[in-house]
């Protein structure tokens, strides 16, 4: 590395956040510009480290060190060139991934880790603004014809590597715009839609095409599908959220938190002047404590909620990384977002038993209960501990507790592919379904995952395609279905 010893000199940084209270008027992301100069000197706390496990922490295989090392050389186009090389969208994970690569990073073990995911960021940010983020177009059309379903981060990593490899190549989009959940499920203060649609805009001049407001199985036929295409991949992501069927479940003002939260980025992007069951001066609970539930909390607080409460069934994480998952794993810790740092109050340990309504079928309250998680040889459960029951005050229940697969629909039944026993699409090695020339990635195989997971699946999606199609392909292979079923 350029200085062996950064990381002794040097300790970890973050670029500053917006005042809290001044960022709640308005949808602008949260962080303050990072001085280049510190960012670079952030770059320098990587350490020869001789195997560097960030590589393997993370599931796009980013060549990490590389790119450090090329950014505090002051060779930042040789560091987009690296870091494209294994990752399509930096701009979406430097935002949105958690860093599993900061986890496993070797410096960890008994200091802060290294900046990985801002210096990643920061990379793509000053090759846009170089002018050096260009269309990459095929030396030779193909001739062969491809659907991608679903235009998440998979579908369109899928889509791009395809497009590129000189196939054509259409992705079908049931909302009125592309994008899958980094449209309309991630808020604005996390990522504005500008660099989403600025890579959009690279992939239509590359030759990928976008049709929106088209539902495969409803709006074209399954059979007109199959017939019109030599390939199709199933990138339509793990859309059925998990409910809570309890007592009043019925009761007007409950919602999923993706009935919820696609309203907000559309009234932030014009298309609605308010939002239709806005959060303004009403008592607000989100049950759900991860990040769709902060993604919940960071939106009611800018449309002025009177008050929140986030519950989370699990007990409060430590502070620090927990005995039960070492360095280089995942670290079970307590986490503190944006969100949760412009107010709002954290419950944990708490169960809601019963939805509490008026007389107009109206939610006015929850019952709650404090439980203790118990786990045994019989696995993990939550008993109620008694002298804990409370009411709770809310006029809006927002559900944030993941998504259990895809959809049923009709292109999964017409299609008639296979599930497996987690209600996920089967695929084989190759991420072939069990219908001849039907692929699969994303969050539609693996179930409910990270953004950086689904580029990594359509990617390798996309070589399998290409080596189907033509026997031999020149696009990465960075993993495989068995390796996701290992991670």
């Amino acid at each position: 590395m350029g200085d062996s010893h950064g990381f002794l000199k040097f300790g970890r940084k973050l670029p500053e956040k917006r005042d809290a209270k001044k960022r709640l008027g308005d949808w602008e992301e949260i962080y303050k510009p990072f001085d280049q100069t510190e960012l670079q000197t952030q770059a320098a706390r990587c350490m020869d480290c001789g195997i560097p496990f960030c590589n393997n922490g993370c599931p796009l295989g980013n060549l990490i060190p590389d790119w450090n090392d090329l950014v505090y050389g002051d060779l930042w186009e040789d560091a987009i060139n690296r870091l494209h090389a294994t990752n399509n969208f930096p701009e979406f994970t430097g935002r949105l991934c958690p860093a599993p690569c900061e986890a496993a990073c070797v410096l960890g073990i008994n200091e802060d880790p290294v900046t990985i995911k801002q210096i990643e960021l920061d990379i793509i940010e000053n090759a846009w603004d170089s002018g050096w983020v260009k269309p990459e177009l095929p030396a030779e059309q193909t001739g062969k014809k491809i659907a991608v379903v679903g235009s998440g981060p998979a579908g369109l990593a899928a889509a791009q590597q395809l497009t590129r490899a000189g196939h054509s190549v259409i992705c079908y989009e049931r909302d009125d715009r592309i994008g899958g959940l980094l449209r309309y499920g991630i808020p604005e203060f996390k990522m504005e839609k500008k660099f989403l649609d600025r890579r959009l805009t690279q992939m239509e001049e590359e030759g990928t095409v976008f049709i929106t407001d088209t539902e495969v199985g409803v709006d074209i036929e399954v059979e007109q599908l199959k017939n019109d295409f030599d390939v199709v991949v199933l990138a339509g992501g793990a859309t059925q959220a998990r409910d809570i069927p309890i007592p009043g479940r019925e009761l007007k003002g409950i919602y999923q938190a993706m009935e919820f939260l696609p309203l907000a980025n559309k009234v932030t992007q014009g298309d609605l002047n308010q939002h239709p069951y806005s959060a303004k001066d009403k008592d607000v609970i989100i049950i759900g404590g991860g990040d769709t539930g902060a993604d919940c909390l960071g939106t009611v607080h800018r449309q002025r909620c009177k008050s929140v409460h986030q519950f989370e069934i699990m007990p409060r994480p430590p502070d620090d990384r927990a005995p039960s998952t070492p360095w280089p794993t995942w670290p079970l810790m307590h986490r503190t977002s944006g969100a949760h740092e412009e107010g709002g109050v954290r419950e944990f340990s708490i169960n809601t038993v019963e939805f509490v309504g008026n007389e107009a079928g109206e939610l006015s309250a929850l019952k709650t209960v404090g439980v203790e998680q118990i786990v045994d040889e019989n696995g993990m459960r939550f008993e109620p501990v008694a002298g804990t029951e409370q009411d709770y005050k809310a006029d809006i229940v927002l559900l944030a507790l993941g998504f259990t697969g895809p959809e049923a629909s009709p292109l999964m039944s017409e299609l008639g592919v296979n599930l497996n026993n987690r209600g996920n699409v089967e695929r084989d090695s190759e991420w072939m379904t069990n219908v001849e020339g039907v692929f699969v990635c994303g969050d539609m195989g693996r179930g409910q995952s990270l953004i950086v997971w689904a580029i990594a699946e359509g990617r390798a999606c996309a070589n399998s395609v290409d080596e189907w199609l033509m026997k031999e392909s020149l696009l990465p292979e960075p993993l495989t279905p068995t390796q996701v079923a290992l991670s």
